[in-house]
């Protein structure tokens, strides 16, 4: 078996007759005459599109793959392939490579994967007058010839049949290749959508991770900033923890003085005893103090119970910061409240605060020194001095006019009472708003 210089596309497998239609070989010869060309006459069939290294091999019958080839030749492109004459074509072998023996060949059209498209009825290469030639042969050679004429007549009509069926079979294929190429067309027009969807898709994609990662960075920043935070805030908590020790020893200090004031607001009460004109208002003001004493204990009572509670919280979870920084401020706003609510009654009774702060009797210096919690002195100091108040410290009642402490007097410090001021910026809360009030004051530390 000859070759060229490039082997044609051949495949392995073994192959049937079902392509065997596409290309069709016409005016083949029973025979050829040995030491001449030959011209392979082809047509192409309607559906059937030729390609570059599609090939014309001479095979012997009887092959099974498309490997066994004896030679070949390369087919030439045409074209036009919508030209009638187009699809008329030949291929010319030269006598060098064709066959030397007698047995029998056919055309084969292959394409360039290997895939048998037609195939021509079977030929030898013998002399033109061979048939004159006196041959003696046996009896069983002359019965094996026959047998094998008659075997090779059965496979020309199997191929015929095979044909006409495979014709039909191809036109069936060529029109569900044809609904197949527009269902192809459409399934790629819908590919095409989807492509640009899915690159619509990934752009969104792409998009939405530089922006989480951009958030990443920023979370991180944040969480070292939260770190930074959470050491001061511990650090502000250990702070805080030393000024709730001092405020539990303050609230005794608290304790005493209102023990203190108690005392001096037995004495004050002597006192406001002698005058008469102002006898039954100002029994009224000592009932009032005496009333405001009794809360101010209650509150004191319940301002130590609830920094036992929070000491315990506090000792247990020092999360509870927030809370106790709000508890502290809501104690400092009470405690400017019984200041205000003191000057005030110490403003009805006539008496300057400020001056009281610097009347203080010889035998009560040495109390104050040694009591030096008494964060707001003793308001009522040196009232005993003076049996009477000055007329020029009676201030008069906006409302009446008058010289005495009147109703009106008292309804505006039962107002005042019923208000939340601000010790930072003083602004005036409805008692009923005390969480909005205590949030309030907090804002003030942060």
């Amino acid at each position: 078996m000859e070759k060229t210089i490039e082997d044609p596309p051949t495949s392995a497998i073994l192959l049937d007759h079902c392509h065997f239609s596409q290309v069709i070989f016409n005016s083949v010869e029973k025979f050829y005459i040995p030491g001449g060309d030959v011209t392979c006459h082809y047509t192409f069939t309607q559906h059937f599109i030729p390609r570059r290294k599609d090939w014309i091999g001479i095979f012997r019958v009887g092959w099974k793959t498309t490997r066994e080839y004896y030679t070949f030749m390369w087919v030439t492109l045409p074209i036009d392939l919508n030209n009638k004459s187009a699809k008329q074509q030949e291929v010319q072998f030269k006598a060098y490579y064709l066959p030397k023996d007698d047995e029998y060949y056919q055309f084969c059209y292959v394409d360039q994967d290997g895939v048998v498209r037609g195939a021509s009825i079977p030929f030898q290469f013998r002399p033109e007058n061979e048939e004159d030639i006196l041959v003696v042969t046996t009896q069983g050679e002359v019965e094996e010839i026959e047998q094998h004429n008659k075997e090779l007549c059965k496979e020309n009509q199997e191929l015929k049949d095979s044909c006409v069926s495979l014709q039909k079979q191809n036109s069936d294929m060529q029109a569900e290749l044809q609904k197949k190429q527009e269902e192809l067309e459409t399934l790629q027009s819908i590919n095409k959508k989807l492509e640009l969807k899915v690159k619509e898709q990934k752009d969104y994609w792409e998009t939405e991770l530089l922006q989480l990662k951009e958030q990443n960075q920023k979370m991180s920043s944040e969480n070292e900033k939260m770190g930074i935070r959470v050491d001061q805030l511990q650090a502000q908590l250990s702070t805080q923890e030393k000024e709730m020790e001092k405020l539990v020893q303050g609230d005794q200090d608290k304790t005493e003085q209102l023990e203190q004031l108690k005392k001096e607001n037995d004495h004050l009460f002597l006192s406001l005893t002698e005058q008469r004109k102002d006898q039954k208002k100002l029994e009224q003001t000592v009932e009032q103090m005496k009333h405001n004493e009794t809360t101010a204990m209650k509150k004191q009572q319940e301002l130590m119970d609830e920094n036992f509670d929070l000491s315990k919280r506090l000792s247990e979870n020092k999360m509870m910061y927030n809370a106790l920084q709000r508890e502290k401020e809501r104690l400092e706003g009470e405690n400017d409240l019984l200041k205000r609510e003191n000057s005030r009654l110490l403003s009805y009774m006539g008496l300057d605060f400020d001056s009281l702060l610097y009347q203080v009797p010889a035998s009560d210096e040495g109390g104050a020194g040694q009591n030096p919690g008494l964060v707001y002195g003793n308001p009522y100091s040196g009232i005993q001095e003076s049996s009477s108040p000055s007329p020029l410290s009676i201030k008069k009642c906006p409302i009446c006019k008058s010289d005495d402490i009147c109703d009106h007097t008292w309804e505006q410090q039962q107002m005042q009472a019923l208000c939340l001021n601000c010790p930072v910026c003083d602004k005036i809360f409805p008692a009923t708003e005390k969480q909005i009030f205590e949030d309030h004051v907090f804002c003030h530390s942060l």
